[in-house]
């Protein structure tokens, strides 16, 4: 995913690629262990996407607060994966 089409996004949008982003890197992790992932370069191509998205939140988090506006902040519980049982 490229930076500018993540800028384009809405935060609501950027946190429910997060979430989405989040589980697909528990799964590949899972099959790694597993040795059923075929390209182990997902996983860091994955990783590298949900920094993008982090990035993008916090640099309008930063400049909401420099404008004097309220703050949209993704919350940790929203943007957790739930483990399953």
């Amino acid at each position: 995913m490229k930076t500018a089409e993540i800028r384009n996004k809405t935060v609501e949008e950027i946190n429910k690629d997060l979430k989405n982003f989040k589980e697909e890197l528990q799964r590949l992790r899972f099959r790694k262990v597993t040795d059923e992932i075929e390209d182990p370069s997902v996983i860091s191509t994955i990783r590298k996407d949900i920094a993008r998205l982090k990035t993008i939140l916090r640099e309008r988090e930063i400049k909401n607060v420099a404008e004097g506006k309220p703050v949209v902040k993704a919350s940790v519980a929203q943007t957790q994966v739930k483990k399953e049982k």
